[in-house]
């Protein structure tokens, strides 16, 4: 994903954007990981109460506001500890677990 240049300019927007803000102070390793987790749950809360486990119809605006704040502290996170999330998945995706289910014709009802 470094390679994309949508990517670092979003990057760039992003760290220039907390700079700015001076709030390069608060986020630690362990406050980015909090506010992934927060905005997690956040997103996650859009389904509560569904009977149809959809997100909310009333609801179903916010999730793309949702998901960009886990984006943007993924992003935060991840570049904090050089790590390329392209490349991370696709280790993943090569490491036994996920190897054997790429193996397995799974059908989805």
């Amino acid at each position: 994903m470094k390679d994309s240049q949508k990517f670092q300019e979003l990057l760039t927007r992003i760290l220039n954007y907390a700079n700015k803000r001076d709030w390069q102070q608060f986020h630690t390793p362990k406050n980015m990981a909090l506010s992934l987790s927060l905005e997690a749950n956040e997103a996650l809360e859009l389904f509560q109460w569904s009977i149809d486990n959809d997100v909310m119809p009333e609801r179903k605006e916010q999730l793309p506001n949702e998901l960009a704040d886990v984006f943007y502290w993924l992003i935060k996170l991840s570049h904090h500890y050089n790590i390329d999330l392209v490349e991370a998945l696709e280790q993943k995706m090569t490491d036994s677990i996920f190897q054997s289910l790429n193996d397995t014709q799974i059908t989805v009802p």
